[in-house]
């Protein structure tokens, strides 16, 4: 099970043994918003977490936000591939 004792950043550690995805478990542990648990989220735990600790300091956390939104620009390229298969007669 997963112990309320866990960071995020062992969170994460362990969600990328796991196919690179956050458990359930591990996303409500980060409080990570519905919205936000996508195929992304192992990536989210860190970046907020980072913020977090470095009081959202905008040049703070490069690292962890450009990795963040690669995640979600190729998901969001996929999206739109797979629609755009779909849509063909």
């Amino acid at each position: 099970g997963f112990h309320s004792n866990h960071t995020a950043t062992e969170a994460m550690v362990q969600a990328t043994t796991n196919e690179g995805l956050a458990t359930q478990e591990e996303m409500e542990a980060a409080k990570l918003p519905l919205q936000y648990r996508d195929f992304c989220a192992h990536l989210l735990i860190p970046l907020n977490e980072c913020r977090r600790r470095e009081y959202y300091l905008p040049w703070k956390c490069e690292r962890e936000r450009h990795r963040y939104e690669k995640c979600q620009y190729q998901e969001y390229k996929k999206r739109l591939k797979t629609n755009t298969e779909t849509q063909e007669p």
